[in-house]
């Protein structure tokens, strides 16, 4: 038997785990399914948010000021100020002239009468309800969605989204005489009928998967149920005897760390000399309902290792987790390190690296998009997932949006349907259409043992049956957080630190969560914050690490690449891919599954 084949052990888990799934979903009573149907019908409407979770986060926040007449008048009293203010154009300064960073705008057209006031009064309505959310008594998960779904009101409602109030659309308008509105018709009308325009074909196809990203040569070289991996061509004559294995996020594709050839981090990491291994995950369907987070820790992370150990002679090996595939690579990286180790894995190569970019291992401060996780939210997801057996890329696209609903929504739509200028394509963008699904099972359990229990951190997680602590790491950890990120914000990476005494290297990095991490060198106006914290060093706050943190022009990753080199053992000569391992081409099969309508 294969080091990375399941054992029985392995293998009875498995089928009691989902013969037990099986017979919850056998047992939903007919009012039960009623329930079911009927949430699911409506949940579009609210953009598959729970009209409930928002409902009651509102009647909280209006309950209690209603009994707050004190909180009243100091609003009144605030608004009657800010008033006074929009009425005398002072957005920032006495001239009208704008000193706030908001893009939307910083077109000088903005400080003329009566833009000016108008930009004014907007600022000024942010800052009042900035303040009205905060009501004594209001739960704080209540207060920061009152908070959030207020500020997306005022974006939907900003003056820059208005032909008749942005300044910089009326002068287009005017400059093409209305031939940028009528381009801004005809993308509006292709976007709602489906019917590309011209330009739109021209875009389409632009980025292809094996064509011009994800083209980094290589083969796969294992594959079970839920991953292929993929092993990349060495490009230089000497490597370095320990591997690299990476693994991304299974919410979407793995070749956003394999985008095009100048930005590609597999394709800088072979070019600086590592062997390099990618995780593929495969596109679920709906017969994989049942697929559990033990399931991808076992299959997706564990046998990984096992099959680069098979692969490249069960030496040490690097282990990289990007997001999510972070979180669950500090997982099985946790119960390795465990006395016994994982139950059916007593054979896997030492991991001698850990790496973690953008992965949150403490939930307990997960930034905006914990607004959507509840008790209430998550029944509504069930109810969507149980009868479809997945959550499509598509509706798990809505949360991700609101995030960013100032730039992806409003901002956009005033470019491409008043101003008539269509979005440019690009590799990001195009990895990020190009969806995944997620079971329906593991969706459930990984919102509520991460988000609603933290049970990593906790101590409370089960990794082959027994409870990980990261506390039982010993090997050195890089760290990575980025300074704008609303999916794992820079803080809670950080986290880690409470968690482990492990010697820790953190960086902090310019950037947002995908655009952050993928900051090749050469790339303009990035910087980053680098420390070490030394194995069983002294605790030090956030605040503190980014005050004192070495500051440096650059992207990151040298910095990262250098560290590898440190902890890797004198390099030796390339070894092509063997043909008798190779199962196809990189970039495989399973990153080509799409399906309709997602």
């Amino acid at each position: 038997m294969d080091r990375h084949t399941p054992s029985i052990a392995r293998a009875d888990r498995a089928a009691s785990r989902h013969a037990q799934a099986a017979l919850a979903a056998n047992a939903e009573t007919p009012t039960r399914k009623l329930d079911r149907l009927v949430q699911s019908a409506a949940a579009p409407a609210a953009a598959n948010l729970s009209p409930i979770a928002l409902g009651l986060a509102f009647a909280d926040w209006a309950l209690h000021l209603a009994a707050s007449p004190g909180r009243q008048m100091e609003l009144a009293v605030l608004a009657a100020q800010l008033a006074t203010d929009t009425t005398q154009s002072r957005d920032g300064s006495s001239d009208g002239s704008l000193q706030d960073d908001d893009a939307r705008f910083r077109a000088e057209e903005w400080s003329q009468w009566p833009f000016n006031q108008w930009r004014a009064a907007f600022r000024n309505a942010e800052t009042f309800w900035r303040h009205a959310a905060q009501v004594p008594g209001v739960t704080e998960h209540h207060t920061k969605m009152v908070d959030f779904f207020a500020r997306q009101y005022l974006d939907m409602m900003s003056p820059a989204n208005r032909l008749l109030t942005n300044p910089v659309v009326l002068n287009k308008t005017i400059e093409t005489r209305g031939a940028a509105l009528v381009q801004g018709w005809r993308n509006w009308l292709a976007d709602t009928t489906g019917v590309p325009t011209a330009e739109d074909l021209a875009q389409r196809g632009r980025f292809v998967v094996g064509g011009n990203v994800a083209t980094t040569p290589g083969k796969v070289v294992f594959r079970n149920h839920l991953i292929e991996l993929i092993r990349y061509a060495p490009q230089t004559d000497k490597v370095h005897p320990e591997p690299v294995l990476i693994v991304p996020s299974w919410i979407m594709k793995y070749y956003i760390l394999d985008l095009s050839p100048h930005n590609s981090m597999a394709r800088y990491l072979v070019s600086q000399g590592h062997t390099v291994y990618m995780v593929s995950w495969r596109n679920p369907d709906e017969s994989d309902r049942d697929l559990t987070m033990d399931d991808y820790v076992e299959m997706g992370v564990l046998d990984a290792i096992g099959a680069v150990g098979d692969d490249a002679g069960q030496r040490p090996l690097h282990a990289m987790g990007y997001c999510l595939g972070g979180t669950f690579l500090a997982m099985a990286a946790a119960g390795l390190s465990r006395r016994k180790g994982v139950a059916g894995f007593e054979h896997l190569p030492e991991l001698k690296t850990l790496t973690l970019l953008a992965a949150q291992v403490d939930f307990s401060e997960p930034g905006e998009l914990g607004l959507f996780i509840d008790e209430s939210q998550v029944n509504l997801l069930d109810h969507m997932t149980t009868g479809q057996g997945f959550l499509s890329g598509k509706q798990m696209g809505g949360s991700f949006q609101f995030l960013h609903s100032r730039d992806l929504v409003w901002s956009r739509q005033m470019r491409e349907y008043l101003m008539g200028e269509r979005d440019q394509d690009n590799d990001l963008m195009a990895w990020n259409a190009d969806t995944t699904r997620l079971p329906a099972r593991m969706h459930h359990e990984y919102l509520v043992a991460l988000y609603m229990r933290n049970a990593l951190a906790s101590g409370r997680f089960l990794v082959g049956g027994q409870p990980v602590s990261l506390n039982d790491l010993r090997l050195p950890v890089f760290a990575v957080g980025t300074q704008r990120d609303h999916v794992s914000p820079w803080k809670s990476v950080y986290k880690l630190h409470h968690l482990t005494d492990t010697e820790i290297t953190f960086v902090l990095c310019s950037g947002g969560h995908n655009a952050g991490i993928i900051s090749e060198p050469g790339r303009a106006n990035r910087r980053y914050q680098i420390a070490t914290r030394p194995d069983r060093g002294p605790w030090e706050s956030a605040q503190e690490w980014a005050r004192k943190a070495e500051k440096v022009e650059g992207s990151w990753w040298p910095a990262w690449q250098g560290w590898l080199a440190a902890h890797s053992s004198t390099p030796v000569k390339a070894k092509p891919i063997p043909a008798s391992r190779a199962l196809c081409d990189a970039p495989g099969e399973y990153v080509m599954q799409r399906y309709p309508g997602d």
